[in-house]
């Protein structure tokens, strides 16, 4: 599933040409505040190879995020991830400021679950937040993750939530 949509959104998966616009979107500290800090340019571009192969080798990954009107919304994806030495599979979604505050995130989280459960049939999908990202979590309860579990991933204190198929 190389393209999705939402009632705001429309999805098209990770390519070369998005590096402009995810290098803006991890150069912004408030954006990047709850995603490890501020990547530079060098970072993002490893960031995209990783994630472009992730594609590759699993048949999902991120999605660059549009609004109908066609401009950069931001990227949101399924994709494996080490969490205290367990391979899980996560949904993350990052948007510009400008999209915050309008429900996107959790139209776009409701559009991941389906697509993790549903059309890939994966047996859980997990959330990873901050534990003082009060917007993030709303978002993952809205979409009926439960509260599983505190995790230091990263040396970070976060918490892990999880939808089961």
């Amino acid at each position: 599933m190389e393209r999705f949509s939402t009632a705001r959104l429309t999805a098209e998966r990770l390519r070369e040409d998005h590096l402009a616009h995810l290098v803006a979107l991890h150069l912004d500290a408030d954006v990047s505040r709850y995603l490890g800090g501020v990547r530079s340019a060098e970072r993002t571009k490893t960031y995209l190879d990783a994630n472009i192969a992730h594609w590759d080798q699993h048949g999902f990954g991120l999605w660059v995020l549009r609004t109908k009107d066609g401009a950069f919304a931001g990227r949101a994806g399924i994709r494996h991830i080490l969490v205290d030495d367990i391979d899980e599979i996560e949904i993350a979604y990052a948007f510009k400021r400008e999209c915050w505050g309008r429900g996107l995130a959790s139209e776009t989280a409701t559009a991941l679950t389906d697509i993790g459960l549903l059309h890939h049939e994966l047996p859980s999908l997990i959330g990873l937040v901050y534990a003082d990202n009060g917007a993030s979590r709303r978002v993952l309860e809205k979409a009926n993750y439960l509260l599983e579990r505190r995790t230091f991933r990263h040396g970070e204190n976060g918490v892990l939530y999880r939808i089961r198929r």
